[in-house]
């Protein structure tokens, strides 16, 4: 930024207000404590057989309803998203059917055709038919017969109060139609989003029930006096919400709830930067390329017999996890990667643009503590090390790429970037450490 070009003196107002994370938050744990406490619930009511905990997959996908409800009546009522003009939306003069049928009729054409690559991409997609992914596919197997009748009146009535009911979808099928023009741009659009959407949903899904397991299904007591055991508690719960806030938010993707996707990222970088960090393609796990835990133990076994020590990292382990998952609880309904759903300036993004970055990578450094091994191998050491480090540079990497997307976006971004530039606790640290490096450059290389 110029030393000539104003500062914002104001931090710009986020789109998405924090009472509605925390309203999902706050359903989700309701429902975690009626499934975890199931069997007591049971006996109150009356209930002459045994019950066991809701700990099943399916009990963890109804989780996602719970976190949903309450976020959407916020949006609604309190903040009244649907009035907003980013909707695109005019309550007000709603058309005749008659004036938008042929309109609904294109767009349901190119909205059926997008589902059916998505879903021939899972059929001939082999990863999708094991493991956790086989639960994504029996969900979204079953909800497809009833998504195609409801699209119906869903789109019928969404276009008749749209101001511009010609949309990506409605682009892609005049595409296919072929009988009316269409602009390439609005086509190349959805199928971003789209691709968005079919990709991370699917793993979204499969991920839910694992941690939701893990949560209802163990006694809790004997945890509360071990740091380790309650450390590991605490840190699948807040995995727990971010799989299932973030889950609601691929899901809910809706101009009624201002939650739409804008814009998906343009940059082939910023495709390639997201996608090396989930399977298939995942670099950092298992068999993987970058995989930084050969020889290695967790915190736990290091500090073993050290028990302040170990008090003091479970405590910094879950505060750290409670900042990443608090990244995702404040976007509410709009979690998403690779997509600019809005601008998010509350929350950790008051202190830096970046907080579920910044606080996974640290979680991983302080949790793995690649440079130590019990192999006492030197090179375990350094090829742990290293890869640790690309990783987070792989972040980084994600980092710089999410910005170009936003900041090609919206104004209000860029001003809410040069406002973290000057005020935000962490981002004004990396930005003044940037310019002085910048600075040192042209003291060192003086342009000829």
């Amino acid at each position: 930024m110029s030393a000539f070009q104003p500062v914002t003196a104001k931090r710009p107002e986020s789109d998405v207000s924090a009472a509605v994370g925390l309203w999902g938050v706050a359903g989700l744990a309701l429902w975690i404590c009626i499934c975890h406490f199931w069997p007591e619930i049971s006996v109150m009511l009356g209930s002459a057989a045994p019950q066991g905990r809701l700990s099943g997959p399916y009990a963890g996908l109804a989780g996602l309803v719970a976190a949903a409800l309450p976020m959407v009546a916020v949006s609604l009522i309190k903040d009244k998203v649907h009035r907003r003009p980013s909707t695109g939306i005019d309550w007000d003069q709603p058309r005749p059917v008659s004036a938008i049928v042929d309109i609904s009729i294109t767009k349901l054409a190119g909205l059926w055709a997008t589902w059916a690559v998505i879903g021939g991409l899972y059929c001939i997609a082999r990863w999708y038919w094991d493991g956790p992914y086989l639960l994504s596919m029996q969900v979204l197997g079953a909800l497809a017969g009833p998504l195609f009748l409801l699209s119906i009146p869903y789109v019928i009535w969404l276009d008749r109060v749209l101001v511009e009911p010609r949309d990506g979808a409605w682009h892609f099928g005049a595409m296919l139609i072929g009988r009316e023009p269409f602009d390439p741009a609005q086509v190349r659009h959805h199928g971003r989003a789209w691709a968005v959407k079919g990709f991370f949903t699917a793993f979204m899904i499969s991920i839910v029930p694992g941690g939701f397991g893990l949560i209802v299904g163990n006694d809790w007591a004997p945890m509360l006096s071990d740091p380790v055991k309650l450390a590991g508690l605490l840190i699948t719960a807040m995995f727990v919400l971010d799989a299932q806030i973030g889950t609601v938010g691929y899901i809910m993707t809706m101009k009624p709830l201002d939650a739409q996707i804008r814009s998906a990222n343009q940059f082939l970088a910023g495709w390639l930067a997201a996608l090396v960090c989930y399977p298939p393609f995942q670099l950092m796990q298992g068999s993987g390329p970058l995989f930084y835990q050969t020889n290695t133990r967790n915190w736990s076994f290091w500090f073993e017999g050290h028990d302040l020590v170990l008090w003091v990292w479970a405590a910094v382990l879950v505060v750290l996890a409670a900042i990443y998952a608090w990244a995702t609880v404040a976007f509410g309904l709009r979690f998403s990667n690779l997509t600019y759903r809005g601008v998010l300036t509350n929350g950790p993004y008051r202190f830096t643009k970046h907080p579920a970055y910044l606080a996974k990578n640290a979680f991983w450094w302080l949790e793995t503590l690649p440079f130590l091994v019990v192999s006492h191998s030197l090179t375990d050491v350094v090829r742990n090390t290293f890869f640790l480090a690309c990783v987070s540079a792989i972040y980084f990497w994600r980092a710089r790429t999410e910005e170009a997307h936003l900041l090609a976006e919206d104004s209000k971004y860029r001003a809410y970037a040069d406002w973290m530039a000057q005020h935000g606790l962490i981002t004004r640290l990396f930005h003044r450490a940037g310019t002085a490096l910048r600075g040192r450059r042209q003291v060192l290389h003086p342009a000829e």
